[in-house]
């Protein structure tokens, strides 16, 4: 990484006393970069990033390198807390409200109006930031010229941290302890003045447990339609550039945004995990995104031709021969691109699931009867990995401790390269012996060592095998032939490799278990596996990626430091396994304010062999901030278990402002399965 010290404008930072008043009365707290100059002899284009993450603290080494960058290059780049998140008044209760939306659409009016701006904003964020992006530029703010959503989706019910093919994820208990524990934060005293106590309290007053909210809504309903942009694509009007790794959660809206918008539109797919292009966090290899997006923002903010929008439509990494290792610091492979998406270039190739392997040739109707241990999934990695280091098991591992208690269905080994590009899909003739079930087809590439990478995957709760809006049981017994997606990749099966199908009905701990173990039994020669074949040789000339490069970070002292760990236990005479993650970050001190800001996750899943009612997940979240006399800690708290028919969430949150423990609330919750 490249770090700018010398732009083509220098820089100042206004953070004190800046205002963004909204019609309803509350005030949003932002933080500015822009030129020094900047003013009405000479107007810059804002660029926005509307999240819930605490500019003051929680998100201020990130924000520092990229927002400067941009002010070096004659952009006012703007960072606004939401309303009730870090220093903004109000009250925030949940993701993505219509208040938050409408804040939006005010936020991009306000910026247009001011003196040293020309009226045209870009906005652009990552998760939470690229949902928003998306779901503010549906609103059509005039100002609004065109947007990049990183790491996000189109649909919040199929494709976020809550729920995947109809499954339940565990993500979404660790995740919704981390906002669970933001929300009680209260703001900086020195940015909201004598105010902040008042605000701090109307947050702590009847606050939420976000789960319980999300957990009672476990069809795709109402709920989750609201901001999924894919109800309306039309509703986008805006230029989107739409970016992601292979390895994070998010990146199957890409695909899905290139082919449904109709607006100019970009997608770029990196090998890496839930983070930016340049981030020096593995996978690599790392990018110069940053001068990614500045092509985009003087194309559609300033009118320059910067070829941007010479590039091909998708631009992804062919991942080749990927280590079958729960962590590794760069994947092999190299970047491809398709002129428009979808791309005509890529063909469908059909194989059969026959008794004896894959093969293009239909075989006999053999039965395979099989049922799945509660532990099958331990290689599976994590749904959203972040690429934080080498302490855990993030990325899916070695497949064969998976596959040895799967149905597997082996190609020959190849004789000539075959690369695949976008989703893959798996149809399957298939009955069980319970009303509830799910199934787990992964995409393998075994490798001539024996080693066994995954290249894609697709989960499907087969209740919901007419539609994610209803809940249809299974009749024990009865033959039914479903379609399962599985996550869009760009993969390069290499000469000698094999092509493996693997299928279970768990895949713990990703996903929460179905209420019993399900004997599955699948047809052999009617189940078939449909491939997005690539060529291999063509495909338009790409232009180099530049180096990684950022501006300056942020000046910080670490107080104290916590290590990770990440550990996978067993009980071989009870059959009970743990896996045990904790993420430290101990405490830093930001030295242009004082405030010393810390916070450490413990993740705790386990299972019983042979018993999926013995599922549990305890996470645990505390945060520290400190300056002076003024201290605040927060430690919040989800535990969740299940019975046949009811799952119980338990939750407990204290808050302290130095010794005194100011709140201590509690929820135990029942809350009905709907097959699930």
């Amino acid at each position: 990484m490249t770090v700018v010290t010398e732009f083509a404008h220098d820089v100042k930072v206004l953070e004190k006393d800046v205002w963004i008043p909204l019609k309803r009365g509350v005030k949003l707290a932002a933080r500015i970069w822009m030129p020094v100059n900047a003013g009405p002899g000479f107007k810059v284009p804002a660029v926005l990033e509307y999240i819930p993450y605490r500019k003051r603290d929680m998100t201020r080494p990130g924000d520092e390198p990229k927002h400067a960058y941009f002010a070096g290059h004659g952009y006012a780049s703007v960072r606004v807390d939401l309303a009730g998140a870090g220093d903004s008044f109000g009250k925030q209760a949940d993701e993505y409200s219509k208040q938050e939306l409408s804040d939006g659409k005010e936020v991009i009016a306000w910026l247009a109006k001011q003196a040293w701006c020309t009226g045209k904003v870009g906005m652009f964020g990552i998760s939470w930031g690229g949902f928003n992006s998306l779901q503010v530029a549906a609103l059509r703010p005039p100002a609004l010229k065109a947007i990049v959503t990183s790491c996000s989706t189109d649909d919040r019910y199929a494709n976020d941290m809550h729920y995947s093919g109809g499954c339940l994820l565990n993500d979404q208990l660790d995740w919704g302890t981390t906002f669970f524990s933001i929300l009680p934060l209260p703001g900086d005293p020195e940015i909201m003045g004598p105010g902040w106590r008042k605000n701090w309290m109307e947050r702590l007053e009847d606050i939420a447990c976000p789960p319980e909210t999300w957990m009672k809504h476990q069809t795709r309903d109402g709920f989750w339609k609201h901001a999924s942009v894919c109800e309306d694509y039309s509703r986008i009007q805006c230029p989107v550039f739409a970016v992601g790794g292979w390895l994070d959660g998010y990146t199957d809206a890409i695909p899905r945004l290139l082919k449904n918008l109709k607006v100019p539109r970009l997608g770029l797919i990196g090998p890496h995990a839930h983070q930016w292009g340049q981030s020096q966090r593995a996978p690599g290899p790392a990018i110069g995104f940053l001068q990614e997006m500045l092509r985009w923002w003087d194309h559609w903010l300033k009118g320059e031709e910067t070829g941007i929008m010479d590039e091909p439509m998708m631009r992804a990494w062919m991942q080749e021969d990927i280590p079958a290792r729960p962590w590794y610091a760069d994947c092999p492979g190299r970047w491809v691109g398709e002129e428009n998406w979808p791309s005509k270039r890529i063909g469908r190739e059909r194989f059969h699931l026959n008794a004896d392997g894959l093969s293009a040739r239909k075989g006999k109707n053999v039965p395979r009867v099989s049922t799945s241990p509660q532990t099958l999934g331990l290689a599976g990695g994590e749904w959203c990995p972040y690429g934080t280091g080498g302490e855990g098991p993030e990325f899916p591992g070695d497949q064969r401790f998976d596959d040895g208690a799967s149905l597997c269905f082996d190609g020959v080994p190849l004789k000539r390269k075959l690369e695949i590009l976008g989703a893959a899909s798996v149809t399957l003739d298939l009955s069980v012996d319970k009303p509830t079930a799910f199934v787990c087809v992964r995409l393998n590439d075994v490798k001539p060592d024996g080693s066994v990478a995954r290249a894609a995957y697709g989960v499907l709760n087969l209740t919901h095998r007419d539609g994610h809006d209803k809940v249809k049981p299974l009749v024990p017994g009865k033959r039914y032939k479903v379609t399962v997606p599985l996550s869009d990749t760009a993969y390069s099966f290499g000469k000698g490799h094999r092509v493996r199908v693997a299928v279970s009905t768990t895949y713990w701990p990703m996903i929460w278990p179905s209420p019993e173990p399900v004997a599955l039994t699948l047809h052999t020669g009617t189940s078939t596996l449909d491939l997005p074949v690539r060529p291999a040789q063509g495909g338009p000339k790409l232009k180099p990626f530049l180096p990684p490069e950022e501006a300056a970070p942020m000046a910080a002292t670490q107080i104290s430091a916590v290590p990770s760990r990440n550990t996978v236990t067993r009980d071989v005479l009870t059959g009970r396994v743990e896996v045990l993650s904790e993420r430290g970050g101990g405490v830093y001190r930001i030295e242009d304010h004082g405030m010393e800001f810390g916070r450490n996750t413990t993740e705790r899943m386990a299972i019983t062999e042979g018993d999926p009612l013995s599922a549990e997940t305890e996470v645990t979240l505390t945060s520290h901030m400190k300056r002076g006399d003024f201290q605040v800690d927060v430690k919040a708290r989800t535990h969740l278990r299940a019975t046949g028919d009811t799952f119980t969430l338990t939750a407990d949150l204290d808050v302290w402002e130095g010794n005194d423990r100011i709140l201590a609330k509690s929820w135990s919750v029942p809350i009905k399965r709907h097959g699930i």
